[in-house]
């Protein structure tokens, strides 16, 4: 019985190893035959190397420029970036007007028009405002702030302007009346004056007096908000008064007063020109006249611009 269990052990172990000794060397002759296949297929191409490089240069063979060529689906392809180009620019620019947008580089450089403007009155009270420039040492302000006007709310004894001055760089510059409005009153369409100093190294204004102030029509308003240096507002046109002024909700803080109303095109449309009592938000402005510019050399022909600069439109 042992015998016959020793037999059957030594049978199948034999049987093992036979089969393990035929896969093996199978392997190595597959691995043998990749080998080979491989060798040869190196030695084909170190040959064909060899043939090209032989040969020599080709009997055809010329110099040639390295200066490209675009075919026509490149071409189609430049057209088609440019078309995009356009018409990203389109949008952005009817985006602009929808939603009453200026764009930030021109708010920039029209706030560096506007000036810190202050007067000192008999009674030693110093008043502040903003005044705007037109150009050759000229400003557009309003009146109240550089004439003492009658106010109601005033129980003290009459005073007077004694001193106006600008701030410019810095420092103070005297400033005197060239011109102004009939007002006696402040919050008055002729509530505006023309002050001048001299000639600055300020970006003039540019005056559009035909600006129709339609219903909902986005402005700008630019001033000396609360002596703290010139600061941007915006808002939107609402109602025009008896007494020939706009209403419109934007911030209307003292030391505004004489500041700038513009208009989408960062063209000079009115002056900001007082508030309701106890509502710094409710606002009134005093549109542009061509006869508030009636002694500034500069603007003595001027004439609404037609269209706003191209680079001011697609930026």
């Amino acid at each position: 019985m042992n015998n016959r269990r020793l037999l059957l052990l030594a049978t199948l172990i034999t049987t093992a190893f036979v089969f393990f000794a035929v896969g093996a060397q199978r392997s190595l002759d597959r691995e043998a035959l990749d080998r080979v296949t491989y060798d040869a297929k190196l030695d084909a191409i170190r040959a064909e190397v060899r043939s090209e490089l032989g040969r020599g240069p080709r009997a055809d063979a010329a110099p040639a420029g390295t200066s490209g060529h675009l075919d026509a689906a490149s071409k189609a392809s430049d057209a088609a970036a440019s078309a995009r180009a356009k018409m990203v620019t389109e949008i952005k620019q009817e985006l602009q007007n929808e939603m009453g947008l200026l764009p930030v580089h021109l708010l920039r450089e029209r706030r560096s028009s506007f000036v810190e403007l202050y007067s000192t009155d008999t009674l030693g009270k110093t008043n502040y405002g903003t005044a705007g420039y037109l150009g050759h040492g000229y400003f557009i302000t309003v009146k109240h702030a550089v004439v003492a006007l009658r106010n109601e709310d005033e129980r003290a004894a009459p005073r007077k302007i004694v001193s106006v001055q600008i701030v410019y760089g810095g420092k103070e510059i005297p400033a005197k009346i060239i011109d102004a409005g009939d007002a006696d009153v402040e919050v008055h369409s002729g509530d505006w004056a023309i002050i001048r100093t001299r000639d600055l190294d300020l970006p003039a204004l540019h005056v559009d007096a035909a600006f129709s102030y339609d219903f909902a029509e986005p402005i700008f308003r630019l001033g000396n908000d609360y002596s703290k240096g010139i600061i941007l507002s915006t808002g939107y046109v609402g109602q025009r008064t008896s007494n020939g002024l706009v209403t419109c909700l934007t911030d209307g803080h003292p030391g505004v007063s004489g500041g700038g109303v513009l208009d989408q095109r960062g063209d000079l449309v009115g002056i900001p020109i007082g508030r309701m009592q106890g509502d710094y938000r409710f606002s009134f402005i005093l549109p542009l006249r061509t006869e508030m510019l009636r002694k500034v050399p500069a603007y003595e022909t001027a004439e609404p611009r037609a269209a706003v600069a191209t680079s001011d439109a697609q930026q």
